[in-house]
């Protein structure tokens, strides 16, 4: 297993930090993509398999 300190965390094109508006950070691997709340960086973060994660995106994508 990978600890999340050794994963290349990036920021939503989304997240503004301006105003305390962090949202997630996401890293990935060739595996897995990793999820965390960019406000708590302590806290344990989600783990996907890409296909679920892409899924995800998709909906996402189409619901904004």
């Amino acid at each position: 297993m990978i600890h999340h300190a050794e994963l290349d965390w990036f920021k939503s094109s989304y997240s503004d930090s301006s105003d305390g508006n962090d949202c997630v950070e996401v890293a990935t691997t060739p595996a897995t993509v990793h999820v965390r709340d960019s406000k708590d960086l302590r806290q344990p973060h989600l783990a996907f398999a890409p296909h679920a994660w892409a899924g995800f995106l998709a909906h996402a994508t189409t619901a904004a």
